[in-house]
């Protein structure tokens, strides 16, 4: 997303429908929606356009000028994105009206003195166009009905915000009749979903993370409350995602890219994960899938582990779905400070015991709060890269094959005629076959080659071809 762009910022109290109108308008299930309020918690931004005219919209959880210290959290990140925004969009609920907590939010919003939209959300048909009229007491100027739901008077509510953001709205001969961004099936709803179809966990075929195919993106991946989003937010410099010691406060996939020292690098927060039978809730199963949307377009997974636990069973799953996505994972115990010898000793035994698959990925002792050994993650992850875009000269991929060959013959006369490195991303080797190789001699080549060609940080996948 371009930073020479408008940014306009969706806020309101809780469950007026702020989400769904950040799914109508950038035209996809973007953020988490579902009945309860409270869903949506951090800052979520993403392009969108109105007749030829591209924006930056920024979804916020629900602002609360009272409640819980989450809450609190909640609230500030949502002000932050009003200081932030060109524009805001106001979302309130046509069906109950004015609310002590939306009269509270316009008094904050008139002291701020940004450009601001008042949607009145939830207008499902005409019979609740003139509930509108109410919201104009704000004194935030004219109400605007619309259903961001159904879509209905959306193109309304943008031709204003063109307005307000004084900007041509017929500029480059485009159709001022246009459709509104979206349609019903874009609009994220609880009832609407995927089989989860991925072992322990549920999974889609959306890519989440966007942005120039360059830069590399890196999942922070692990359970809940293992202290992923305050890594996130060490490595960004700001506070992006809200932190609570609550299990499950992360809903949404939050992406920001960060220049480094190896180059840009696109961090993605995501929600914990847990096992799909332990998932009793819409949101947290949406939220899982987002998470695994995010692994399985990553280019490195940080698998972040609660040093304190210990490498759970979880933590295992987890790294397996990580691995079977075929990109690299470093590996990170965090909480390490806190742990005396004896601790530590036993956590390394758990990794070397449950996450012996992932062989020599990186694996770091950090801690998110203080930021000790967090320098070292941005040189692991450019190794991680390396090994994960290498490619192979033919010659030297058919020596290993066949000095392993000499050394270790398959059983049955089977044997490899040939093979070549067939792509990266992870590196991909076609073997050309005479007949079936047995799984575990496939294990033995595949760890042949990861040794002799310097791929441990990486997975490799092998293809087999009979001739």
């Amino acid at each position: 997303m371009s930073a020479s762009l408008p940014v306009v910022g969706i806020v309101g109290r809780p469950n007026v429908g702020k989400s769904t109108l950040f799914n109508r308008l950038v035209g996809r299930r973007e953020a988490v929606v579902a009945p309860e309020p409270g869903v949506t918690r951090d800052r979520k931004a993403a392009e969108a356009a109105w007749r030829g005219h591209p924006f930056i919209v920024v979804d916020t959880g629900g602002w609360s000028a009272d409640g819980d210290t989450l809450d609190g959290k909640v609230s500030e990140q949502s002000e932050r994105a009003m200081d932030d925004a060109d524009v805001l969009l106001l979302v309130v609920d046509v069906t109950v009206g004015i609310t002590e907590p939306d009269a509270r939010l316009a008094a904050l919003l008139r002291r701020r003195g940004r450009p601001t939209l008042v949607v009145a959300n939830k207008a499902d048909s005409r019979t609740r166009d003139d509930g509108r009229w109410e919201f104009n007491r704000l004194g935030l100027g004219e109400a605007w009905a619309a259903s961001a739901l159904h879509g209905r008077n959306v193109g309304d509510v943008l031709d204003r915000l063109l307005d307000l953001l004084d900007v041509d709205a017929d500029v480059d001969g485009n159709d001022p009749s246009a459709s509104i961004p979206g349609s019903p099936d874009g609009a994220a709803n609880p009832a609407e979903g995927t089989d989860p179809g991925c072992d322990e966990f549920a999974s889609e075929d959306e890519v989440p993370v966007e942005g120039e195919a360059a830069v590399p993106a890196v999942a922070i991946v692990g359970r809940p409350n293992v202290g992923k989003s305050t890594l996130f937010n060490r490595l960004i410099g700001d506070e992006r995602s809200v932190v609570h010691d609550r299990p499950g406060t992360t809903r949404d996939t939050i992406d920001t890219l960060v220049e480094t020292e190896a180059g840009p690098v696109r961090f993605v927060d995501t929600a914990g994960m847990r096992r799909k039978a332990r998932v009793d809730a819409d949101t947290e199963y949406y939220a899982n899938l987002r998470a695994l949307r995010a692994i399985d377009a990553c280019d490195v997974s940080l698998l972040v582990i609660d040093a304190t636990e210990g490498v759970t069973a979880q933590d295992q799953r987890l790294a397996e779905r990580i691995d079977a996505a075929g990109c690299p994972i470093v590996v990170l115990l965090n909480k390490w400070e806190t742990l005396d010898a004896e601790h530590r000793e036993r956590v390394l035994g758990e990794l070397a015991r449950r996450l012996h698959f992932v062989g020599e990925s990186p694996v770091l002792r950090i801690s998110a709060l203080t930021g000790r050994g967090v320098h070292r993650l941005v040189p692991a992850v450019s190794a991680a890269m390396e090994a994960y875009e290498s490619r192979a000269p033919t010659a030297k991929v058919n020596e290993i094959v066949q000095l392993a060959q000499s050394a270790q013959p398959a059983p049955g006369g089977a044997r490899v005629l040939y093979a070549t490195q067939a792509a990266t991303q992870p590196p991909t080797f076609t073997l050309f076959v005479n007949r079936e190789l047995p799984a575990t001699y496939l294990r033995y080549l595949e760890r042949r080659l990861s040794e002799e060609l310097g791929l441990a940080k990486t997975p490799l996948k092998l293809r087999v071809r009979r001739r």
